[in-house]
């Protein structure tokens, strides 16, 4: 669970940072039709306008097909753009080793172009970068509280074992065995089940991981599979969900020997402090 909730983290943070990247790299010019507007005419002086500006890698008018397509899922085909008020759209690609002076292209643009208006996709930007956010701490707090429920259940089954064999635990330490000494032999018992245990979590993870992106590489007429590309991409968990899982693998195993170590110490600590060992060798 705490692999595949790193995987589910992993996917969303990489495919907001690919929206993110995507969207900053380019920036819209919007001519709207009214009165006295001719609209093909003001959207090719945007155009002109913005192929201007430092920083503009390209400006290009959108054609009426691809107006045509954009619409269609909304308004159906067969749209004659003569009887209804569609503005037009001219798309800006930015250089993003020298980005331009936003301010100052819209404030041309109103000046110059009548119906003009720059959309610079922040307010869409800001909404992305929040909602990843909120996904990714949702996940991390997930994975804390399974990183708190390994803790404890080490903690039980230490003290189980500890229970189970309490006796000659009691002999050891009084023919002299130190804490040490025992919590070692705890903690290798439990190093070697906490890897056998994040092998058989994190191994079926992985293949999850590797299924799923394959099955996302090899779908691409269904229309599922078009939704899932049209919001994760390629909907496969990257290089940084399978080392992260490889890396949780080892530190569960870490984890729940320094755990089971320090319950023990703790164990024979408090009955060193209770003096179970005085009366013993009583």
């Amino acid at each position: 669970l705490s692999s595949l909730t790193l995987g589910a983290v992993s996917l969303v943070n990489d495919t907001a940072r690919g929206w993110q990247s995507e969207i900053a790299r380019e920036i819209t010019i919007q001519v709207r039709p009214g009165a006295g507007i001719d609209v093909a005419i003001a959207a090719d002086a945007a155009r002109q306008i913005a192929g201007g500006f430092s920083g503009i890698s390209s400006a290009t008018l959108v054609d009426e097909s691809e107006m045509r397509t954009m619409l269609e899922p909304w308004l159906g085909g067969g749209l004659d753009f003569d009887e209804l008020p569609v503005p037009r759209l001219v798309r800006i690609v930015i250089d993003s080793n020298n980005p331009p002076d936003i301010a100052a292209l819209r404030a041309k643009l109103e000046e110059t172009v009548p119906g003009a208006s720059l959309d610079d996709h922040r307010a869409w930007v800001g909404r992305l970068t929040t909602m990843a956010r909120t996904v990714v701490f949702t996940g991390l707090l997930i994975f804390v509280l399974m990183m708190a429920a390994t803790v404890l259940t080490v903690i039980f089954a230490t003290r189980g074992a500890m229970a189970g064999n309490r006796h000659v635990i009691e002999v050891l330490h009084f023919i002299g065995a130190e804490p040490g000494y025992i919590a070692g032999a705890f903690q290798k018992h439990f190093l070697l089940l906490g890897l056998k245990g994040a092998l058989a979590g994190g191994l079926p993870a992985l293949l999850c991981f590797f299924i799923i992106g394959y099955w996302s590489s090899t779908q691409f007429a269904s229309p599922v599979s078009e939704q899932a590309s049209a919001l994760f991409g390629t909907f496969s968990v990257g290089p940084s969900g399978y080392f992260g899982t490889l890396i949780l693998i080892f530190v569960i195993s870490l984890l729940t020997a320094m755990t089971s170590r320090y319950t023990v110490f703790r164990h024979v600590g408090a009955l060193d402090s209770n003096g179970v060992f005085d009366q013993s060798s009583g």
